[in-house]
């Protein structure tokens, strides 16, 4: 597989996690029961966040952007 096909497979799977990660989020409510929301939330805020790391570092590689600072 070439880089490039890599990021492209990387930001794909990426914007699958998104889309679930996402849909979670109304479930939680759901649940009824307050200490596990609040902490599932705080997962899946987590989970977003990381990924949002990987989309970053795939546009800095697109770009060819070679920084390690985001």
């Amino acid at each position: 597989m070439s880089p490039a096909e890599a990021t492209k497979t990387l930001r794909s799977r990426s914007d699958e996690i998104s889309v679930i990660v996402t849909a979670m989020h109304p479930v939680v409510r759901d649940l009824g029961h307050p200490a596990a929301q609040g902490e599932i939330l705080r997962a899946l805020f987590e989970l977003t966040k990381q990924v949002e790391v990987v989309k970053k570092h795939l546009i800095r590689l697109e770009k060819g952007d070679n920084s390690t600072v985001l």
